[in-house]
């Protein structure tokens, strides 16, 4: 029986963020497949919120019908390899790494135990923790979404919706880099932030409506699912796709009908719930362009680990710019402290 303790957020059922409570849990053990790793940092995503409020719904039946079934929240992380199990080869202890849990949730807490096998690469060092623990939310979604099912190419007319966040930001950098001509959807105050990642063009949505504008796209990228693909059609070229990351049972409808009876297409899909290895493939691709120097992180907040509620709180107030991140509490005061030496010597 394991006996020692470690620090987690929990989830004491859906609701609002009050219902993420810090708590002493015990520390996973690490199965022979497995590695332990220690979580210096981890992410809070909008999508994380969305799944600790329990909605929409229809989610439920893959998160647990009255709370959640993995109370741990948290899919992104960085850290260190803290112990290895028997059948482990490719990692040692001491290693740097960065991934994601996905469906296991469990990142934001002072240990998780994963396979070797999973979501899981070396942390080169020119990469921090910080940028590391946001990967495999706006990057590795936003990859996923514009080379992989979109097959964004050069010359193709791209509207990122939601350009501002943590999706957004990847997204217009991705979607430039791939050659395409971007126009990015966020907020006027944003506008300079996503013109130096790569957009063409910025339209304010508080002043503007891109639906009932004049320019037509190949492809939608809406980020946070906030029009659907009835509002999006009319501005939408013939044989053009629009794509959300965020489950509605409107948009599975809207995608089985488009599949069939429509030259304009609707498409889901749940990034998390590819398989390991497809992730790991897409993830090492994602890594190649930041290394590269084709794709960088923006950083809104950082949050220590007993703060997680005051950042899901953010999150939903509408105003993220980016990602934001979690720092466990007994790595929190030095990183501020090498956070203000960075700021003071540059």
């Amino acid at each position: 029986m394991n006996n020692e303790k470690m620090e987690a957020i929990r989830a004491t059922g859906y609701g609002t963020a009050s219902v993420l409570k810090l708590q002493k849990v015990n520390k996973p053990q690490t199965g022979p497949d497995q590695v332990l790793v220690k979580v210096i940092t981890s992410s809070a995503t909008t999508a994380d919120a969305m799944m600790r409020s329990g909605k929409p719904w229809l989610a439920r039946l893959f998160l647990g019908l009255r709370k959640p079934k993995n109370d741990i929240p948290g899919t992104g992380f960085a850290g260190y390899v803290a112990e290895i199990g028997a059948e482990v080869r490719n990692f040692q202890v001491g290693d740097r790494v960065f991934g994601e849990t996905t469906l296991g949730f469990g990142a934001n807490a002072e240990y998780l135990a994963l396979k070797a096998s999973g979501v899981l690469l070396p942390l080169p060092e020119s990469l921090s923790f910080s940028e590391a623990a946001t990967f495999c939310d706006g990057h590795l979604t936003s990859y996923n979404f514009l080379k992989r099912l979109g097959k964004v190419k050069k010359g193709d007319q791209v509207l990122i919706n939601g350009a501002s966040g943590s999706l957004g930001t990847a997204a217009v950098q991705i979607a430039s880099h791939l050659g395409a001509e971007v126009t990015a959807v966020c907020s006027g105050k944003n506008a300079g932030l996503v013109k130096s990642l790569g957009a063409s063009h910025v339209v304010d949505y508080t002043k503007e409506d891109f639906t009932r504008g004049d320019n037509c796209y190949d492809l939608i990228f809406d980020t946070l699912g906030k029009r659907s693909f009835t509002d999006c059609k009319r501005v939408l070229k013939k044989h053009a796709t629009y794509y959300s990351p965020v489950l509605k049972f409107s948009l599975l409808v809207q995608m089985l009908y488009t599949r069939f009876f429509s030259s304009r297409k609707a498409v889901f899909e749940a990034t998390g719930m590819l398989s390991d290895d497809q992730l790991r493939s897409l993830l090492a691709e994602v890594l190649e362009l930041q290394q590269a120097g084709k794709l960088r992180t923006v950083i809104d907040r950082q949050y220590p680990l007993a703060r997680l509620s005051e950042a899901h709180q953010y999150i939903e107030s509408g105003h993220k710019k980016g990602n934001l991140l979690i720092i466990n509490s007994d790595d929190f005061s030095s990183f501020q402290s090498n956070l203000i030496l960075k700021q003071q010597t540059t």
